[in-house]
């Protein structure tokens, strides 16, 4: 006897979606923007369509937010240019969410820019 295991996965934009938003947590409280979305994508990627692309899409974006924010601390002592990073990260991150969640609304895929893949 074999046993296959077929697991369904149903189609479920608004928690995508809700994914894609939950990464705005870290303008309101401080942290969440990376912890709220990677426990929706580890809890859900088998269970809903595409929840795996636009899963790994927003961590990738949210760990290379991370480490271009690193990157631009010691930047501000080289004249000045990590401020430049600062704001590049702020409207980044502020916008592409948004964006990507109205993608995902309409069941295109995730498109983030400036993203180092570190989960493939």
């Amino acid at each position: 006897m074999e046993v296959l295991n077929h697991t369904a996965q149903r189609e479920d934009r608004s928690l995508i979606v809700v994914m894609h938003l939950t990464q705005l947590l870290t303008y309101v409280t401080g942290f969440g923007g990376l912890i709220v979305p990677l426990i929706l994508w580890l809890t859900q990627r088998d269970k809903v369509m595409d929840m795996d692309d636009h899963g790994k899409a927003a961590i990738n974006f949210q760990l290379s937010l991370i480490l271009i924010t690193i990157i631009c601390i010691p930047g501000i002592l080289l004249f000045g240019l990590g401020i430049l990073g600062f704001i590049f990260v702020g409207i980044v991150g502020f916008v592409l969410p948004i964006v990507n969640a109205i993608r995902a609304s309409n069941g295109q895929e995730p498109s983030y820019f400036s993203t180092i893949r570190f989960i493939k």
